[in-house]
């Protein structure tokens, strides 16, 4: 298996090319402007062989990203669902993250540049566990942010747009020099939304809730996936909204996405969340969602998109 960003191709405007080859111009307008939109998937090497975990739901979400920009994707949902596939067997990959990314070329300058060429480049990379080993088994440390997510009236939280995410950077990189592995970010108006690049849950009296969708939150995919295994399993699930004290009355706290997975999330603010380590119910979303993602779920089969590699 190639080193992470040492794969030899990736898959640019319609065909797998040689990794080098597969570069972006330096006046592109995405890489000053930040107008483009990108996704995070992964592959698992499940039971049945490898497989892609709810590709169409993301490429549909790119597309609808790239819409909120009114950008008009060069390709068809399928195309882009195959480019993924291609570029993962090209590769050689068993498993590992794929990542789309639709950027606007050079042409024309200036922020009233409209009709620049549009690309879509793919990627892919051997990924492990985003927030670690030891933070999936025993939970992380979180911080309440001071950065506030960002607002549905100047932006578009429900896009995976490349320039807003300086909102989860800096929230990052501010949990990060304070010694913390997340941060946890507010709405304008005080209530939880989400972490920098994961949706968030609470347990408490043995009910799931997270922030409803009409919060700035991104739609996650994960989140979809973990709610609706939630109510396989006869776990009550509820969408509202709540505030920081919530999270730190919680019974446990955990996070999810496509890179985090289901993160449990043991201490917030130096508080302990629970007892301090990963909750029954976090342990138990843990395991069915690597097992639908891996192929032992027979009624989630229509989640994975099978690849030969």
């Amino acid at each position: 298996m190639p080193t992470a960003f040492q794969v030899p191709f990736a898959w640019l405007d319609g065909a797998c090319v040689p990794a080098a080859q597969a570069t972006v111009p330096l006046m592109a307008m995405t890489v000053h402007y930040g107008i483009g939109v990108f996704e995070g998937i992964r592959a698992y090497d499940g039971r049945g062989g490898p497989a892609v975990f709810r590709l169409r739901e993301h490429v549909d979400r790119l597309r609808r990203s790239a819409a909120l920009l009114r950008i008009e994707l060069p390709f068809a949902a399928d195309e882009i669902c195959r480019g993924c596939v291609d570029v993962l067997a090209r590769n050689g990959m068993r498993a590992g993250y794929v990542r789309p990314l639709v950027f606007v070329d050079d042409g024309k300058r200036g922020l009233g540049a409209a009709n620049n060429r549009i690309r879509v480049a793919i990627a892919t990379w051997p990924w492990g566990r985003y927030l670690g080993d030891e933070g999936v088994e025993h939970g992380i440390r979180a911080q309440v942010s001071s950065i506030v997510r960002m607002s549905a009236r100047s932006f578009l939280p429900k896009g995976k747009v490349c320039g807003q995410y300086v909102n989860s950077v800096l929230a990052k990189r501010a949990a990060a020099a304070a010694g913390y592995d997340e941060a946890i970010l507010l709405d304008e108006d005080g209530y939880v939304a989400e972490a920098t690049g994961e949706n968030l849950f609470v347990v408490r009296g043995g009910v799931l809730v997270t922030p409803p969708r009409s919060q700035p939150i991104l739609e996650g995919i994960t989140r979809d996936s973990v709610m609706a295994l939630a109510r396989d399993l006869g776990i009550e699930v509820r969408e509202q909204r709540f505030a920081r004290d919530a999270l730190l009355l919680a019974d446990e706290v955990f996070l999810t996405g496509t890179a985090a997975e289901v993160t449990p999330v043991r201490e917030i603010d130096g508080q302990r969340i629970g007892n301090g380590a990963r909750g029954p119910a976090t342990e138990r979303l843990q395991a069915r969602f690597l097992d639908a993602a891996n192929g032992r779920l027979p009624e989630r089969a229509g989640w994975l998109t099978p690849y030969e590699a």
